[in-house]
């Protein structure tokens, strides 16, 4: 787990302790979120507790012009549906529930994809537009096993942010396409250099869209990102330009290319076990309480050290874990995961996560963190954490004890 340097403590909404999630609807379907043609554009929002829900489109990513409100329509098992005609690209989104007779913030859906300048609004986008020159030809360096993978962590900021790093797109996705880039020194930086390392992959640290650093300030500040605020969508602060939601997808897809053409897989480090806020969360303002574990009194549980722990035996939330990671894997080509504090996450989640990624790349990579950051109302059985490793499907888990047997303790 990496620690921020200022500790978020959270209020909570208090529950039921004998609230009863197995009685929520699942939804079977797969296309939650925004599903985009030039003909129409179809968004479906799980909600099963809404009494209204509202679509609104806005002209820019950060203020600007309210275009149109839209009530959405309650389905089946939950679903909130909406279906505009007409191609509405570069049109900005959010939704707003109405729940308890009360109407809570405007927020996105878990499952938008393309998000403007802090994440706070969505972007309805043609993906294929994002692709670089070739992009169906993309293919991951070969690796015969994976006890083959050398691995290299990386802060795509700092590997790049150096005065004397020769990079001209310092601190960004872009910084790290560059080829040839020298120090003052005469020595290899950026790509060049970690090509020279002999790596076969390497761990990108959160390059997912989290909530501490504000994308729109002249000095960004700083942080390694394990706040998520928006899974399926790319941190900004990493883009050339935060406010268009297209430009940060076309050059993450670049980085990737250029990885790949390097001999050099990507692994992303995701988050899955916490979100950066409670209450405020987006999932949280759409169905409160299901997507997070709870204490017996109700309160939000933490072992995630962060204010919350979210729970991955439930359905829905399993399913969104699932998809996400699928999304990443067929979208932008990703060649493995790194979970942060795995051990939250169920063992029946994380091996069903292996058996389907397997599916669409055999030799993806998968390890994790194999413990808490503090106690779970999780049976300790069911937990993905390093004594259980056995019962993982090829899964593997970090070993702080060798680590510190090696360097000393942290």
């Amino acid at each position: 787990m990496k620690y921020l340097s200022i500790l978020f403590f959270f209020t909570s909404t208090f529950v039921s302790a004998q609230t009863n999630f197995s009685n929520y609807p699942i939804y079977q379907g797969n296309d939650l979120g925004l599903t985009y043609s030039p003909e129409k554009s179809i968004f479906k929002v799980w909600s099963p507790l809404a009494e209204e829900m509202i679509l609104r489109f806005y002209e820019t990513s950060l203020d600007g012009k309210l275009l149109q409100e839209i009530p959405m329509s309650k389905t089946v098992e939950g679903i909130w549906l909406a279906e505009i005609a007409g191609d509405n690209a570069g049109k900005y989104y959010t939704f707003q529930a109405k729940i308890a007779n009360q109407w809570n913030n405007e927020v996105l859906d878990p499952y938008c994809k393309v998000v403007g300048a802090n994440g706070k609004r969505g972007m309805i986008l043609d993906l294929k537009t994002t692709n670089p020159t070739n992009w169906n030809q993309d293919k991951s360096p070969k690796l015969n096993t994976v006890q083959d993978a050398v691995i290299y962590e990386l802060h795509v900021r700092d590997a790049t942010i150096a005065a004397s790093s020769g990079v001209k797109n310092k601190g960004k996705f872009l910084g790290l396409c560059e080829t040839g880039t020298k120090n003052e020194a005469g020595l290899s930086t950026g790509i060049d250099h970690i090509k020279a390392l002999g790596v076969t992959h390497v761990h990108l640290l959160p390059i997912f869209d989290f909530n501490s650093v504000d994308e729109t300030a002249e000095k960004l500040k700083y942080n390694w990102g394990y706040d998520p605020l928006n899974y399926n969508a790319l941190e900004g602060s990493y883009s050339t330009n935060p406010y268009d939601g297209a430009v940060r997808i076309k050059e993450f897809k670049t980085l990737v290319k250029t990885f790949h053409e390097n001999g050099l897989n990507i692994v992303m480090d995701v988050v899955y076990n916490h979100t950066h806020t409670s209450n405020d969360s987006y999932f949280n303002q759409l169905v409160p309480n299901y997507y997070y574990r709870q204490r017996q009194d109700g309160s939000f549980s933490n072992a995630s050290g962060c204010g919350n722990e979210t729970a991955s035996e439930r359905p829905m939330f399993q399913k969104f874990i699932l998809e996400s990671l699928k999304y990443w894997v067929q979208e932008y080509h990703i060649d493995g995961f790194r979970f942060d504090l795995m051990g939250i996450h169920d063992i029946e989640t994380m091996n069903l996560i292996a058996s389907e990624l397997r599916k669409i790349k055999p030799n993806i990579l998968l390890y994790g963190e194999g413990w808490t950051a503090g106690d779970s109302p999780l049976p300790e059985n069911q937990r993905a954490i390093k004594k259980h490793a056995s019962l993982l499907d090829n899964i593997a888990v970090f070993s702080d004890d060798i680590r510190d047997g090696l360097k000393g303790s942290v």
